[in-house]
Parts: C-alpha cells; sequence; structure tokens
C-alpha cells in the first residue's frame, strides 16, 4: 500500500489530526489512516480500533432497492437488522425491507462499492443514499468487543443474545448509531456508523473505554 501524507488528498478524515501518529495511504479520493506500527495486527486481534470513514460506502432505499442491488450481484439477508456478507468482504446491511447500506471492503480499499456508486438505480423505487458523506464509520476489533460495547451501549452483544451479523440501531454512547457485528478475515469486529458530527467525539470515548482491555487505534492494514 503506497504511503501518502492527508494534505496531499482532495478530501480527508475530520479525524486525522487525532491520527498523527499514523502512516496515510491513498483511499477513493482521500487517504486512510494505514497502519500506526509494526504491532498493529496482533494489537487488531486483542482490542483495535479502525476509522474506516474514507473507505466507500452507499445506500438505495425504496421498493425496488432490493432488485437493484440482486441485480448487482449483492446477497441480501431475508430480514431487517440483519447483515450479508459478499465474496469480496463488504458488508450489506439490511436496515428495513426498504433499506440497505452497502460497506466496501479492505480487500481491495471499496474498489467495487465505487462501481455500484456509479451504477443508475431503476428510474423509480429506488433511491440512493449518501451515507458515505453523512456517517462516520469506526471499526471496533479483537476477542475484546463484546465487553467494550456492554460499557457504552444497552443492547447485549455477547454471541448468544447478538450473532454474527446482526445489527442494531441503538444508542452507542448517547448517539444514534448503527452497529453490524461480524469478523475481518476471522477476527471478530464491530462496525459503527454514526452521524459525521460526532466522528472526535466517538473516537474519544471509544479509546476511553477500550483502555481497560488494552485497546489502540490500528490502521486499516491490520487485518488485511
Amino acid at each position: 500500500m503506497t504511503s501518502m501524507t492527508p494534505a496531499a488528498a482532495a478530501a480527508r478524515s475530520t479525524l486525522y489530526p487525532k491520527l498523527s501518529d499514523a502512516e496515510f495511504a491513498p483511499c477513493a479520493d482521500g487517504s486512510i489512516a494505514a497502519g500506526f506500527g509494526a504491532d498493529d495486527s496482533a494489537q487488531a486481534t486483542r482490542c483495535g480500533l479502525m476509522d474506516l470513514t474514507p473507505l466507500t460506502r452507499t445506500g438505495f432505499r425504496g421498493a425496488q432497492a432490493a432488485a437493484h442491488l440482486a441485480a448487482s450481484g449483492f446477497p441480501l439477508a431475508e430480514q431487517p437488522n440483519q447483515a450479508s456478507v459478499t465474496g469480496g468482504g463488504e458488508l450489506v446491511l439490511r436496515l428495513s425491507q426498504r433499506e440497505f447500506w452497502v460497506l466496501g471492503s479492505l480487500q481491495d480499499m471499496g474498489e467495487r462499492i465505487t462501481g455500484l456508486v456509479a451504477a443508475a438505480c431503476p428510474d423509480s423505487g429506488c433511491y440512493p443514499l449518501f451515507c458515505q458523506d453523512s456517517h462516520g464509520w469506526f471499526t471496533l476489533t479483537g476477542d475484546a468487543g463484546s465487553a467494550v460495547m456492554a460499557k457504552l451501549c444497552a443492547v447485549d452483544m455477547r454471541d448468544e443474545f447478538f450473532p454474527p451479523l446482526s445489527i442494531a440501531q441503538t444508542s452507542v454512547a448517547r448517539i444514534n448509531a448503527i452497529v453490524v457485528k461480524h469478523s475481518i478475515n476471522g477476527v471478530p469486529a464491530f462496525s459503527l456508523l454514526f452521524d459525521s458530527g460526532y466522528v472526535s467525539y466517538m473516537w474519544d470515548v471509544l479509546l476511553d473505554a477500550m483502555q481497560e482491555f488494552g485497546g489502540a487505534a490500528v490502521g486499516c492494514s491490520a487485518l488485511r
């Protein structure tokens, strides 16, 4: 992955001043924190936090939204508040019967989603959602994830109550958030999507909650 400075990108996450120790890499038309050190992979397995806000994502709503995604080759969960995973690692979130979000994969740094964003919706019954700009995206990784979330959210996210690929539309640290339980290359993960105005606040809150478990920031290359 080619390194770069955030200032050289056309766009950058509002969080980048807090990531001064990171090595950055290109991502879409911006930059993303790729690594914080040689121990990133081990840290991510224990308790890590990634800023994936720059990674491509999109959404669709309407009576034809499911048909549009299916025609584009994306698998869909049968019920709301469930997610599915593509062979390339993208996450497809079914938030209701007619609303879907698609999160880019670290495997190709969201390249496939870039094509989906450019693809036209049907003439009616399918409308794009601009969650790339409206929401921040953090991913909490490692075995301590459920315990960290227990400090911030009223939903019990242990496996027996909240299986992998479950979605909660809930409050995290008093902020409305979408929480998706999944894995990245076999490592447990929670992806959190929330109003972009709270990116800095949520980062600090999560890192504070992770301290008890030896948590730290990691780059997106940690689990690639």
